[in-house]
């Protein structure tokens, strides 16, 4: 097992526990509410110990008056962003439409033939969804926490 499959396995993990959740924007707490970055923000808790740093509050629309990459210069600044073939356990960044800033965040849950992510997700809350065609298109970015993140 490498360095990182055991850290990978465990954010997956702490993701699936999410499942279930209600949809709540500006929401992070398992079980009473979150929205995608509320999602992220709780697996990042669980698995590093803090809260990620500088997380401002925002609107739906976030990013989007300004066209500002906000939440992908955010993820940058705290993850390591990465190429290659997907693994397990990476923060997805999604683009929802052409044009528009990428404000959309989800786990990669499963690879291969049936791919998934967990996601909270408007109206659903926090799912396991498969990763179809339609929302791999959507992926600009890939993230995993930075080595030594516990």
């Amino acid at each position: 097992m490498s360095d990182w499959q055991a850290p990978r396995e465990r954010v997956v993990e702490i993701a699936r526990s999410w499942i279930g959740t209600p949809y709540l924007h500006q929401g992070s707490l398992r079980g009473v509410g979150s929205d995608c970055l509320g999602l992220l923000r709780g697996i990042w808790r669980e698995h590093c110990g803090h809260e990620p740093d500088g997380v401002p509050a925002y609107t739906p629309d976030w990013s989007e008056p300004s066209r500002d990459e906000q939440l992908w210069r955010g993820l940058r600044a705290q993850m390591r962003e990465v190429r290659g073939v997907p693994v397990p356990g990476e923060v997805l960044l999604f683009r929802m439409r052409s044009g528009s800033v990428a404000k959309h965040v989800g786990i990669a849950a499963s690879v291969g033939q049936k791919p998934s992510f967990v996601h909270a997700y408007r109206g659903h809350g926090v799912v396991e969804s498969p990763l179809s065609t339609p929302w791999r298109r959507r992926i600009v970015a890939r993230f995993q926490f930075h080595e030594g993140a516990r």
